[in-house]
């Protein structure tokens, strides 16, 4: 019976050492990859999201957020990018794209319905329309360009963000990185030269 509990203990000692292992620390996460840090805020998440837990994803959300993001008058106004590093050589499709932001957008609207008392009327399901380049941008493995139709909880109000999304994977790893950026300006604007310039200075390591 001693026995019996001693190893109940002992399992019970080992899972709760693997869960505060596995929790994840934004502040001491080193990222195996280069991405600029001047000049943008910056939040990182575990994948899957908190808010969106059916992200079928395992890894890290690395965010860069315009100094304009949250400032309604300001040309940088939902302005933003962010890099998912994910386990896995994965693949990616327009479709899987399209169901994967829905997620992700509903579940940030979701959580901000009540904190900044959206009126009912106004909350819509996110639709998300994505379409593969033919020839990828740059080094991408695969680019894709689309919109996100979506509830602006901190304008109350419906947007558009015009969007781009990159697939790559870097050589003798087996991650994947796929790198989003955001924007309600058109992709002529000045607002793309500075997302552009975040993607183009990725490095696939330190």
């Amino acid at each position: 019976m001693k026995l019996f509990i001693f190893s109940l203990f002992f399992t019970f000692v080992i899972n709760t050492c693997l869960q505060a292992q596995e929790k994840f620390d934004p502040v001491a996460w080193q990222a195996p990859y280069s991405l600029s840090l001047d000049g943008w805020g910056i939040e990182r998440f575990p994948i899957p999201m908190d808010f969106a837990p059916k992200i079928p994803y395992k890894g890290v959300e690395d965010v860069r957020f315009t100094t304009g993001w949250s400032k309604p008058e300001s040309d940088e106004y939902w302005s933003y990018a962010f890099l998912w590093y994910v386990e896995g050589l994965q693949a990616l499709e327009a479709k899987t794209i399209e169901k994967n932001l829905a997620m992700y957008f509903d579940g940030l609207v979701n959580r901000n319905i009540e904190k900044r008392a959206l009126p009912k009327e106004l909350i819509k399901k996110t639709r998300a329309h994505f379409k593969k380049l033919y020839k990828p941008e740059g080094q991408d493995e695969s680019t894709f360009t689309g919109t996100i139709h979506m509830v602006d909880y901190m304008g109350k109000k419906p947007i558009v963000l015009h969007a781009t999304v990159h697939l790559k994977k870097c050589a003798g790893t087996d991650q994947t990185i796929i790198f989003h950026q955001f924007s309600p300006q058109e992709r002529t604007a000045p607002i793309w030269t500075k997302l552009n310039g975040l993607w183009d200075s990725f490095r696939c390591a330190q």
